[in-house]
C-alpha cells in the first residue's frame, strides 16, 4: 500500500514559491493544503484552485500540515520555521536560512529538538552541471583558487523586489551563501577568515545597506576565494557572470553562452558549458593535453530543479535521512558571509 501524500503549507508565491508550489502541485506524493501570500501578484492558473490566505501562523494552525515550505523574505525565516517545527511538521525553507546566525542555529536546534527534517533550498546541490563542476575541481587538487560572483542589472519590478529584499538583506546574504557553499564543497576544508567591502550605489535603498558586495574568504588548506554581488539599474554586464575555480593542476570554469542577461531568472542556476584546462607541459614546454569541453545545453530548468529540490524532501521524511551534515553546512555558509557584512561594516578581518 502506497503512503499517503505529504500534505503541505506553501509561504511565499514570488520566483522561488510559486515554482516551489508547481512542483508540489505536480508531484502526486505531495497534496497542498493551502498557500499563502501577500498577494498582488497573478496567480499560476494551476495553482487557483487551492485555499489562500494572507496570514502563516493561522493557516499553519488551522491547516496542520505536515510540511510547512516556506519561501518568504528572510526576515520571516527563522520564526515561521520554527513555529512549523514546535507544531511537528517538517520544512523546506529558501535560502538565507535566517538573517543571522543566532537565528539559523535555532531554526537547526529546533528541528532537532522536535524530530523533524529541515531541508534548506540551495538549488545547486540539485543541479547535475554543478555537481559536474564541483566534481572536476575537486579532481584537479588543491590547494584552489575560487573566483566567483553573480552581479544582477536589475529594473522594474525586479529592482523593486531586489530593493524590497535590501530592507533586510543584502546581495552578498541572500546569493553568497550559495557560492560559499560551493566554494567549502570544492575544498572540504574549514574556513578561517572572511574579508569584505561593499559600497552604496543607490539613493533608493537605507544608508546603512550596499548593494555592491564583496567577500574574500581562506581556507585552512591554503584555498581562497572571492565572491561579488551586485544589484540594480547601475550594475555592469560585462564579466556578470564568473564562475572559476584554479588549481595548481589547472582550472575549471563555466562558460556561460554569449548574449545571456543578468536580469533573466535562469541565469542563476544556467551554466551552458564546462571547461577543464590541464596545467601539465610537455618537455618542449607547451600544453601536455587539450582542454575538456564539458557540454550542458540539456540541463534542467528552474522549475525542474525546485521539482527536484522537493523530490530530496520527499527522500529526507519517507526515508528518514540524517540531515545534520545538510543543516550544518547551510548554518557555516551563512556564518561567512555574515562575517564578511561585519568585516564591511568594521573595516578588518574577521577570524571564524
Amino acid at each position: 500500500m502506497s503512503a499517503a501524500p505529504v500534505r503541505v503549507l506553501v509561504a511565499g508565491l514570488g520566483n522561488m514559491g510559486r515554482s516551489h508550489a508547481l512542483a508540489y502541485h505536480r508531484e502526486p506524493d505531495y497534496e497542498i493544503v493551502g498557500l499563502v501570500s501577500r498577494g498582488g501578484r497573478e496567480m499560476p492558473a494551476e495553482l487557483a484552485q487551492y485555499p489562500h490566505s494572507s496570514d502563516y501562523l493561522a493557516a499553519l494552525r488551522d491547516l496542520r500540515p505536515e510540511l510547512a515550505s516556506i519561501n518568504t523574505y528572510t526576515d520571516t525565516h527563522a520564526d515561521f520555521a520554527v513555529a512549523a517545527l514546535e507544531q511537528g511538521a517538517h520544512v523546506f525553507i529558501e535560502k538565507p536560512l535566517a538573517t543571522t546566525v543566532e537565528d539559523a542555529r535555532r531554526v537547526v536546534d529546533a528541528a532537532r529538538a522536535n524530530g523533524r527534517k529541515l531541508v534548506v533550498g540551495y538549488i545547486l546541490r540539485h543541479h547535475p552541471s554543478w555537481i559536474a563542476f564541483i566534481e572536476k575541481a575537486r579532481s584537479l587538487g588543491g590547494p584552489y583558487v575560487m573566483r566567483l560572483n553573480l552581479n544582477q542589472q536589475s529594473a522594474g519590478l525586479f529592482w523593486e523586489t531586489h530593493k524590497r529584499l535590501m530592507e533586510t538583506t543584502s546581495p552578498m546574504v541572500d546569493c553568497g551563501v550559495h557560492y560559499v557553499d560551493v566554494m567549502c564543497q570544492i575544498t572540504d576544508s574549514r574556513p578561517i577568515q572572511v574579508r569584505g567591502m561593499g559600497v552604496r550605489l543607490s539613493s533608493e535603498i537605507a544608508l546603512t545597506m550596499r548593494n555592491y558586495t564583496h567577500l574574500q574568504v581562506l581556507f585552512e588548506d591554503g584555498s581562497v576565494g572571492w565572491y561579488e554581488a551586485g544589484w540594480g539599474p547601475m550594475m555592469s554586464e560585462t564579466a556578470f557572470f564568473v564562475k572559476d575555480v584554479i588549481s595548481p593542476n589547472g582550472a575549471i570554469s563555466i562558460v556561460v553562452e554569449e548574449g545571456s542577461s543578468s536580469s533573466a531568472h535562469d541565469t542563476h542556476t544556467k551554466t551552458s558549458r564546462i571547461r577543464t584546462h590541464f596545467a601539465e607541459l610537455k618537455p618542449d614546454g607547451t600544453f601536455a593535453k587539450p582542454d575538456e569541453w564539458f557540454s550542458t545545453a540539456d540541463e534542467p530548468g528552474h522549475d525542474e530543479l525546485c521539482a527536484r529540490e522537493q523530490a530530496f524532501m520527499l527522500k529526507a521524511i519517507r526515508e528518514d535521512l540524517d540531515l545534520t551534515k545538510h543543516n550544518d553546512d547551510a548554518v557555516r555558509s551563512l556564518e561567512i558571509v555574515m562575517a564578511s557584512e561585519l568585516s564591511t561594516r568594521e573595516m578588518r578581518a574577521v577570524d571564524l
